[in-house]
């Protein structure tokens, strides 16, 4: 890296705009698909197409002719692309030889064609046929001395009902070990909301986006991660809704934000400004903050200024007088120290809260992935309940997660730890006896391999080895086993870091057309308000030696259980069989299945708190004690900076699209530390310098990582941010959320240990 070639230039134009018009017809062209990403893209999230390959923010209830974003843009050009990875390719290049690849290079290389193997013998893939493939895995699970010595990944574009049987596989195999996507991300919701109102998962659909009166955007890119999600915050804000963000980094779209479909705003160059509070939180001051706010509400309450709704609490809560008690007794001084944010801002929030008849808080990974991050969960629920925000038009809780179907794997049985009431189910619709003990989730995963008490990984989509923490560990753990699985689209980091006997099988991407025996299948999605819809996908596949993700499961199953009775070869080809048994497993919310899912804009899956319904052991929702003010544990270290690890604009999850992140301004490199200008100075650094960072642990483990460029960028005092997965080598595999094992990526406590001066 040299002073002359160029890595930051600050963006100053809104977000959206030209600017994502011009980096969505660049995504095409790159990929060599204008012609046939346009057609497809005419397709996607409409009702008859398929379902966006991106992230699961929900498709407006009135659809529009055009439903898609930048980074959905960029998701379906990869998966268009007319670039392949053929038996050429992997004749060309050793596994040692692909190893040095970057992994942008990897993805870029394009879609995978036919099954490999590899052979250790030459240290290449070379080409098997399918029921080869199917062969190796029965042999090697059907070789372990207990099925718990298997690890079953599952990424979060699996759909409905490939999940579901992957999910009858497994069990009858005989584990629960279900490591899964989930787990190193909205894990903390679905583990900490049912303690609080008696769901795992949000309160709000779409519609109460036009009946909000305030909203709160807290640890966030929306711009970014969700981006269909910015018209409806853009037209609330046409409506004069105060819209609160809080985060650490101020993110350009939730500052300003012009309308790529807004005729007048692209015309004219206008736009529309966001966030009416930047609340600019330090790292892990979240909890503190948001007690300031509640402590405010209290103080207004006891000199009867009528701010809460006791009816609500009265009648549908426990737990308020403690909960109060708590809150009421921390101190104002120490409520600003540790959130970073002065009183009178806090007042502020307070009230737009208290002036909002209605409220919908939207919460991402800033929340979730932090050592208490479940608990900080429970205490927005108990937040939301004090306005009685739970059961009414433009109100509630919206986890905003990633994957376009992570929320509907674990509603159809992709969970390590299942209830006796789905598994007794499970036990009558199929006819065999699940396990009972709970299984592995990821980080858990990851430890058995380490401790050779793992022995077989099959990775139903992802990148699960650049996505866990750790990333050496992880390494080693992954070659530790006997055989590794990677079904995917495309090449990536887990093909290349595999075990002694690995599998590459690629699977049809949701663009494509699913053909089976008996015609051409759809596939169901739920996204992350809870809506269940069809995809279908238009394009063809991109090899005539491609499976379904269903396909694949059902080939798995018949070669590990030869004597099963479940009729894999059935399900294989009628997708509409694996949605009786959907229905059969969970009759609550899927009873008629085939039957509601003929709805072109899908149908919702009961949400008990929408109704005042608390599925909790009182019936009632429950404000939940969380002692102190802080998330993070308190490290006494004078030299401590806490780092969080953050995506590129981008960027999908561990997909990389270019090596630049526009709105943040960085240009031809992931290799950054974004610090606070006066942390910079304190430890006589200038832009550009390169610096190493180590974590402080104490398990005697050194992580560290080098060649970073520090920026200077409007970060709070002791906090940075850099890439992920590049900083993921800092992160310990036992730094985590303990109720839900979540990993602590955006609090990871780490210092400055060398810098120079960039040549």
């Amino acid at each position: 890296m040299t002073k002359r070639e160029t890595v930051y230039r600050p963006y100053h134009h809104p977000a959206g705009g030209w600017g994502a018009v011009k980096a969505t017809a660049r995504a095409l062209l790159e990929q060599s698909v204008v012609r046939k990403g346009s057609r497809a893209l005419l397709a996607m999230n409409q009702p008859g197409g398929f379902k966006c390959p991106s992230c699961a923010f929900p498709d407006p209830t009135h659809h529009k002719k055009i439903e898609f974003c930048e980074n959905g843009v960029k998701g379906l050009a990869v998966e268009a692309t007319k670039r392949r990875v053929t038996r050429a390719f992997f004749a060309r290049h050793s596994v040692t030889d692909l190893s040095a690849q970057s992994d942008y290079w990897l993805e870029e290389q394009g879609r995978l064609t036919e099954p490999m193997r590899y052979d250790a013998g030459t240290d290449h893939y070379v080409p098997c046929s399918w029921e080869e493939a199917y062969a190796l895995i029965g042999k090697h699970l059907r070789a372990l001395s207990s099925p718990d010595q298997a690890e079953f990944y599952t990424s979060g574009r699996t759909s409905n009902e490939a999940a579901f049987l992957y999910s009858v596989f497994v069990r009858e195999f005989g584990t629960n070990n279900f490591p899964d996507c989930s787990n190193m991300c909205h894990e903390p919701t679905s583990r900490g909301l049912p303690a609080a109102i008696g769901i795992g998962k949000g309160t709000v659909v779409m519609d109460d986006f036009d009946h909000a009166e305030a909203i709160f955007i807290v640890g966030q890119n929306t711009g970014t991660n969700s981006p269909r999600m910015m018209g409806l915050l853009a037209h609330a804000r046409k409506r004069n809704v105060p819209i609160v963000v809080v985060n650490p980094m101020p993110e350009r779209a939730l500052i300003r934000f012009t309308e790529p479909q807004d005729p007048v705003q692209m015309s004219t160059g206008g736009s529309t400004a966001i966030a009416t509070e930047f609340v600019h939180i330090r790292i892990g001051g979240d909890l503190a903050f948001f007690k300031g706010v509640m402590k405010a509400l209290f103080e207004r309450d006891a000199r009867g200024d009528p701010v809460l709704d006791h009816d609500f609490i009265a009648q549908h809560t426990e737990g308020f007088d403690a909960f109060r008690e708590e809150i009421c007794q921390q101190d104002w001084d120490e409520i600003v120290g540790i959130s970073g944010i002065e009183k009178d801002q806090i007042l502020r929030a307070a009230d737009i809260y208290a002036r909002s008849r209605a409220t919908i808080l939207c919460f991402g990974m800033g929340i979730t992935q932090h050592q208490q991050g479940a608990r900080m969960i429970r205490m927005l629920a108990g937040f939301l309940m004090l306005r009685g925000n739970f059961g009414k038009k433009g109100a509630g809780i919206a986890p905003i997660r990633g994957h376009s179907n992570v929320q509907g794997d674990r509603t159809v049985g992709i969970d390590e730890k299942p209830t006796d009431i789905y598994l007794d189910r499970l036990r009558d619709v199929f006819g065999f006896e699940p396990p009972r003990a709970h299984g592995h989730h990821a980080v858990e995963s990851v430890e058995a391999m380490l401790a050779g008490e793992a022995r077989v990984f099959i990775g139903m989509g992802g990148n699960f080895v650049h996505a866990i923490p750790d990333t050496p560990r992880a390494y080693e753990a992954m070659r530790k086993l006997d055989l590794t699985v990677g079904i995917a689209t495309k090449l990536n980091r887990g093909h290349i870091v595999h075990g002694r006997d690995a599998l590459i099988l690629p699977v049809i991407a949701r663009s494509e057309i699913d053909r089976q025996a008996t015609g051409e299948q759809f596939v169901t999605i739920e996204d992350a308000m809870s809506n269940v819809t069809a995809s279908r996908g238009v394009l063809e596949p991109a090899s005539p030696d491609l499976r379904s993700e269903v396909a694949i499961v059902c080939g798995m199953a018949r070669a590990t259980l030869p004597d099963s009775k479940t009729a894999w070869s059935l399900f294989e080809t009628d997708y509409g069989l694996i949605r009786d048994k959907i229905a059969a497993v969970y009759p609550e919310i899927y009873a008629d299945f085939n039957a509601r899912i003929r709805n072109p804009t899908g149908f919702h899956l009961d949400i008990p708190p929408r109704r005042r319904v608390w599925r909790t052991p009182s019936g009632k929702a429950r404000f939940l004690l969380f002692p102190g003010l802080a998330v993070d544990d308190r490290i006494e270290d004078p030299t401590m900076l806490r780092l969080s690890t953050i995506r590129s604009h981008d960027q999908f999850n561990t997909t990389i699209y270019s090596m630049n992140d526009r709105y943040r301004g960085i240009y031809n490199t992931r290799m950054v530390v974004f610090m606070n200008d006066a942390d910079m100075e304190a430890r006589d650094i200038v832009q550009e310098d390169i610096v190493t960072l180590e974590t402080l642990s104490t398990d005697g483990v050194t992580r560290r990582v080098e060649d970073l460029v520090a920026i200077a960028y409007p970060m709070p005092r002791g906090a940075i941010a850099g890439y992920y997965p590049e900083l993921n080598p800092l992160l310990p595999l036992n730094h985590f959320d303990e109720i839900s094992g979540t990993p602590a990526a955006k609090s990871i406590p780490v210092r400055i240990v060398s810098s120079r001066r960039a040549s």
